[in-house]
């Protein structure tokens, strides 16, 4: 994290729909929030939405990209990536049986996280993912 930091510092990266971009996407997260005691989750949340975006919206066709946001202050890091939609509902948490082989991401970035927020956004989706960083925000543990 950044040392002298006061304020809040946002970042944003947009990817080309590709499945490599997924390791792009994780990397930039990893780099900005190096040192912080977060990276790691923050690291595992962004590869699952940018992975749900490519493989289950209209980011994954051909030229689909998706977009991803970087909050960082003092008590909370919030990560979006936002999808081109496509598939006319909306992410959600769904309980599957353990041979799934999908459908357990929410519920895992869900475990995770203090809060999850999805929202429509331009004919696609948004999920937005808050960490709490700071004690007295709700229980996180200080960058």
């Amino acid at each position: 994290m950044h040392e002298y930091m006061s304020g809040v510092r946002v970042w944003g990266l947009s990817c080309p729909g590709f499945p490599e971009e997924v390791s792009r996407a994780r990397r930039w997260t990893r780099d900005i929030l190096r040192g912080s005691p977060l990276a790691e989750d923050a690291e595992l949340i962004v590869s699952e939405l940018s992975a749900n975006a490519i493989l289950h919206t209209a980011s994954g066709q051909p030229s689909g990209t998706f977009h991803l946001a970087l909050a960082v202050s003092p008590r909370v890091i919030a990560l979006s990536v936002t999808d081109e939609g496509g598939t006319g509902t909306a992410p959600k948490v769904e309980h599957q049986g353990q041979e799934a082989e999908h459908g357990r991401g929410l519920g895992m970035i869900s475990a995770i996280a203090h809060r999850v927020v999805v929202h429509d956004s331009h004919g696609g989706y948004t999920v937005t993912v808050e960490l709490f960083t700071a004690p007295g925000s709700a229980g996180g543990q200080p960058c």
